[in-house]
């Protein structure tokens, strides 16, 4: 298990650097898996403390996701620059710290299939699209490319790339659906978008980071 100072979303990939004992253990320990689509780990998000050190995370979520390694650096001073792409979601029961890496008793916890509107889809697009359009000139785009069709895919791109505070990262991730977890990026993102009307300068939130470190 990665306690993580963010959220992890299904189908979204993420750059790690993984420098501590107990997280080089696990991924040796992944690495020693012969099939690479069964090294598999999960991630919940930090709720209250840090990534570093033996009392860093005090608080978890319990809402996480399973990961899979796809990619692995070995550093010279032992260290690792992985690749991991989300899973599915899981949600944390316990966690146990006495072994050389962290583990995590969890149970699946699959989303709710079911019918998105058109309208909830259009919405969606479009806030984003307003949202991309009031940052030229002001920072990168925060996505690249055509947004997916598929309502699921949408729901956690537009989680992925919302420039938001880890709590409301954190209840995207938990919503039952993609209907709710689509109508709740929208009314955030438009949210973003009149504190930027206030202060145009900036994003009011600026959490992206490019490299995350489960440490």
């Amino acid at each position: 298990m990665f306690p993580l100072n963010a959220v992890l979303f299904p189908g979204v990939s993420v750059p790690l650097h993984v420098f501590e004992d107990r997280y080089r253990a696990l991924v040796h320990h992944l690495l020693r898996v012969d099939d690479p689509t069964e090294r598999v780990f999960g991630s919940v998000g930090i709720r209250e403390g840090y990534e570093v050190g033996d009392h860093g995370a005090q608080s978890l979520y319990r809402v996480g996701c399973k990961v899979l390694l796809t990619e692995v650096e070995a550093q010279a001073d032992g260290s690792f620059d992985v690749v991991a792409v989300g899973l599915d979601r899981i949600e944390l029961e316990r966690l146990d710290t006495s072994g050389p890496f962290p583990v995590g008793h969890v149970v699946d916890r699959p989303e709710v299939p079911s019918p998105v509107g058109e309208p909830v889809l259009e919405a969606a697009r479009a806030t984003f699209s307003a949202y991309r359009a009031a940052l030229a000139g002001i920072r990168a785009d925060p996505y690249s490319g055509s947004l997916p069709r598929d309502p699921s895919y949408l729901s956690w791109t537009l989680a992925a790339v919302a420039p938001l505070p880890m709590p409301e990262r954190q209840s995207l991730l938990e919503a039952e659906d993609a209907g709710e977890r689509l109508i709740l990026v929208t009314d955030l993102l438009r949210s973003e978008l009149r504190a930027m009307n206030v202060i145009p300068s900036l994003p009011a939130t600026e959490v992206a980071r490019t490299r995350w470190s489960p440490n």
